[in-house]
């Protein structure tokens, strides 16, 4: 069985909502051969992407940078992983009060010196909250879930 791992940083309602959104399109049951794992940044590390196919990756924009969670994963994680997860597929959301692009530059840095590959655009969901947010999510995990299953990844 192939393994989805979500790391997702949810300290509001809202981006919890994104989260859950994030695990139950992972979860939906057309794709019955993957195992997701949901942590939040601060409690995943190494091990979980040494153990996962794939990785989603959801933060805040903060500052015009990712979450500061989000970030402490990446540096606990970097260098244990670094010659073992090449070509990883990855994708990313972002939920950013004003435009995500120094968040999204931040994160694809990082996963460009992994060697992580990209399977899908980052989702950045912009400005005030809006009600199809959580579709969009959950459609990001549903693609790349079932094109983990499918091997296409």
């Amino acid at each position: 069985m192939k393994r989805l791992l979500i790391v997702a940083h949810a300290p509001s309602d809202n981006t919890r909502r994104l989260r859950d959104a994030a695990d139950r399109g992972a979860h939906h049951p057309d794709v019955e051969g993957v195992e997701v794992i949901t942590r939040p940044p601060l409690e995943a590390g190494p091990e979980d992407i040494l153990a996962c196919d794939a990785i989603l990756l959801g933060t805040t924009e903060n500052l015009g940078y990712m979450s500061g969670a989000l970030k402490d994963f990446f540096d606990r994680s970097y260098y244990p992983v670094l010659e073992k997860q090449q070509g990883l597929p990855c994708a990313l959301y972002i939920r950013a009060g004003r435009d995500g692009t120094g968040t999204r530059r931040a994160v694809e840095s990082i996963v460009t010196g992994l060697g992580w590959r990209w399977v899908q655009e980052p989702l950045t969901l912009r400005g005030e909250w809006q009600d199809d947010f959580e579709a969009r999510v959950e459609e990001l995990a549903l693609t790349l879930a079932a094109g983990l299953e499918a091997g296409i990844l």
